[in-house]
């Protein structure tokens, strides 16, 4: 009997025994089925990474693709639109070489125009001079007028005469001396009439006859005056014209000096006469200026050129 109970309980712990090391096997086991679970799961997380990081990469790719197409869309629009400019271009400069041709031309064609026109205005001159007939002196003026309104280029001193014959001839010229209806006084300095002048007779006797001319058109009764002196320090001949006549405001000292403006149109005239008489005297390294300061009932204009 105790033999049985004995066996028994050998029986029973190693049964037991199995039990806890299958228990134990068991639980080790599961740490390990555990373990390679977590692994598992760290590579699927891995892998999740790897996938979200190439998804996000195929979007950069992708937004890298429309830039790129947008780009090239731009960058063919650009080009577009630079052969258009280009075409523009080379259409404005070939319209340029065009117009500056036909300007040259122009030019050329003036030069000839002017050349001739002053070959007339020589021959009336000379034709004046021979025969003594003023009316050709005159004509050849006008003529002469129609370059010296817009002249810009400087005149040729070649004349070497006394200061007092510009306005000996301007006085023969405008017929001033001869007018009925007004008094005229030539005064001339002595060292006026001593000094030697170093310029153009024909031009300078023209921009001052246009002075007398406007003092004789606008001094209906009353005098004229043409006092004529030098100024060493200045080197300068002075010819100046006062008047009678309307007088002219100071507002106006300048406007009167630009083409065909006229002040009165009761009076005959293209109002260029001014115009000239400045164009020559400047062109003469001179000028002709209204004297503002002048207190008299008219006028009074300047002009100077250097001995």
């Amino acid at each position: 009997m105790v033999y049985v109970f004995i066996i028994l309980l050998i029986v029973a712990v190693g049964l037991a025994v199995a039990l806890y090391i299958q228990v134990k096997r068991g639980q080790r086991q599961a740490v390990e089925q555990q373990q390679l679970l977590t692994d598992y799961q760290h590579r699927v997380d891995d892998q999740q990474k790897l996938l979200d990081d190439y998804r996000a990469l195929e979007k950069n790719f992708d937004n890298i693709g429309e830039g790129y197409e947008q780009a090239l869309m731009a960058f063919d629009k650009m080009e577009e639109e630079s052969q258009k400019t280009r075409g523009v271009k080379e259409a404005l400069e070939k319209r340029c070489q065009e117009l500056q041709q036909q300007n040259a031309k122009m030019v050329e064609a003036a030069q000839r125009g002017n050349e001739t026109l002053m070959q007339v205005v020589a021959t009336l001159n000379d034709m004046a001079h021979q025969s003594g007939d003023m009316r050709l002196s005159s004509l050849a003026g006008k003529i002469s007028d129609i370059e010296d309104v817009e002249g810009n280029k400087a005149i040729e001193r070649t004349d070497n005469i006394m200061v007092s014959q510009v306005a000996d001839e301007a006085v023969k010229v405008s017929g001033i001396a001869a007018a009925s209806y007004l008094k005229f006084d030539l005064q001339i300095a002595p060292d006026a009439a001593a000094t030697m002048l170093h310029t153009n007779l024909q031009k300078a006797t023209r921009a001052l006859t246009h002075l007398l001319d406007n003092a004789l058109k606008f001094t209906t009764e009353g005098s004229v005056t043409l006092r004529v002196s030098v100024d060493m320090e200045k080197m300068q001949a002075i010819y100046v014209v006062e008047d009678t006549g309307n007088g002219i405001e100071t507002a106006d000292a300048e406007r009167i000096f630009e083409p065909y403006v006229k002040l009165n149109q009761y009076f005959d005239g293209q109002g260029v006469g001014l115009t000239v008489a400045r164009s020559i005297a400047r062109r003469l390294d001179g000028d002709v200026v209204l004297d503002d300061t002048y207190e008299g009932s008219g006028s009074r204009f300047v002009l100077t050129l250097p001995i």
